[in-house]
């Protein structure tokens, strides 16, 4: 498997991620975009920077399930239940100083959104990986 990422001529400078990752591979996995739920069902307690860091916990603990890493990753779409931009770099910052970071060094798109999926969340995460 081969992965290059790349920040072409003539497109802006990011903040870490690559503007184009090209993937050569054998197997791709997709993840169900990763919730803040502990493995009980229950909602992560600890506000964003708590539901944050459940969700890099669940996609580490899907990704070493499927045989992947960090490093495997070659595209995330980062939800937010929040039209702050603080609260959206608060994210990114919180993610890219995770055992999670080299999966937010590809092509990656962060979104501030009206609502998720359950009563209180604040947090999603779309994860691809190449093998």
């Amino acid at each position: 498997m081969t992965i290059s990422r790349t920040n072409p001529d003539g497109l802006h400078q990011t903040p870490g991620y690559h503007h184009v990752t090209k993937v050569q591979a054998d197997t791709l996995i997709y993840l169900a975009g990763q919730c803040p739920l502990t493995v009980s069902g229950d909602l992560a307690e600890g506000g964003l920077s708590g539901q944050t860091a459940q969700v890099i916990d669940n996609i580490l603990t899907a990704l070493a399930a499927a045989g992947a890493g960090p490093d495997d990753v070659v595209r995330t779409v980062i939800y937010v239940n929040s039209s702050d931009r603080d609260d959206l770099g608060a994210v990114w910052a919180q993610l890219n100083d995770s055992p999670l970071a080299p999966a937010f060094s590809t092509a990656s798109t962060l979104l501030g959104v009206a609502q998720l999926g359950f009563t209180g969340q604040l947090v999603e995460i779309d994860v691809t990986a190449a093998l």
